[in-house]
């Protein structure tokens, strides 16, 4: 299957375009079939390092400051030097967009690693130079069938984790429990898998952020055992600001089957509604009033629209 047509969260419409784009490496600009990272990089060998994904809409990198602050505090919570200031990697970020022209509609994935490695071990001390620094930026947008018709979620027996163990507040490289509940759930027919956190309670999903809607209250997880999403935290200060009630709390799987409406919030595709858990349709098994109402006040609040 063509990954770009799967039903998906990360899933996004080919562009021709993107088969010309220049990729940022360590300070350099190279066509993405020559873009390259050493064997030896901590990345490459240990997942150490982190990310952010940004999205370009309108000449404007949406929630910009707020993406850079969870990249400079994941990489001082692993001791990372990332190599720059904030200023100094905004003008790598701008001169990304700048040399592949573009402005509107793209999708950039900031990734730094703590370099590459006199030998492959976890000791940070075997780094010989400083960070790896990559800028991909392409052109995604996510299938429209995807709002139309909305996803299937599968809940998988993978867990979330603990700050003690893995602490999923750092949005790392190391993503190795979420691809495999995401595996799990593809075997099993779904889009996206829901995770439930180690007591039981609703998480998240794999790659995106889970809201049941019961009434017109919004209802999210806590952070304790998933990641903090900008998306998710921008939906609820819309959704706060036009007078609406939105909770961050626990709640169970069975409160999901019994919700009105549910969706899903994430970078590259916004606000987009889930038709249905564990093969239970939610409420009516489509895209719901308040889903939509949700997504049309995310979208004013970034200006979007």
């Amino acid at each position: 299957m063509n990954p770009t047509a799967a039903q998906s969260a990360q899933a996004y419409l080919p562009d021709p375009r993107n088969d010309a784009v220049l990729v940022y490496v360590n300070g350099e600009f190279v066509p993405r079939d020559r873009a390259r990272v050493s064997v030896f990089d901590s990345g490459f060998v240990l997942g150490d390092g982190v990310w952010e994904g940004l999205r370009l809409a309108k000449g404007r990198l949406i929630s910009l400051e707020a993406h850079l602050d969870r990249l400079f505090e994941g990489a001082r919570a692993i001791d990372l030097d990332i190599g720059f200031d904030r200023d100094g990697l905004k003008r790598a970020i701008a001169a990304t967009l700048e040399r592949n022209a573009m402005t509107d509609g793209a999708h950039l994935r900031v990734m730094v690693t703590r370099g590459v490695k006199r030998t492959p071990n976890q000791d940070p001390r075997f780094v010989v130079g400083g960070a790896t620094v990559v800028i991909v930026a392409e052109y995604k947008a996510p299938p429209p069938e995807a709002k139309r018709r909305g996803y299937a979620l599968f809940t998988s027996t993978f867990r979330t984790t603990a700050p003690d163990q893995f602490d999923m507040r750092l949005n790392s490289h190391s993503r190795l429990n979420l691809i495999q509940a995401l595996i799990q759930a593809i075997k099993a027919g779904a889009d996206e898998a829901l995770m439930l956190d180690p007591r039981g309670f609703v998480a998240s999903c794999n790659s995106t952020n889970f809201f049941i809607v019961r009434g017109r209250e919004l209802w999210t997880s806590t952070h304790r055992y998933s990641f903090p999403g900008i998306t998710q935290r921008s939906v609820i200060e819309a959704w706060r600001a036009a007078g609406n009630q939105a909770r961050e709390c626990d709640f169970t799987l069975a409160e999901v089957y019994a919700a009105d409406e549910a969706f899903v919030t994430g970078t590259l595709g916004g606000v987009t509604p889930v038709r249905a858990v564990d093969g239970r349709a939610i409420g009516r098994g489509c895209p719901g009033p308040v889903t939509l109402e949700a997504e049309a006040l995310y979208r004013r609040a970034v200006g979007l629209d």
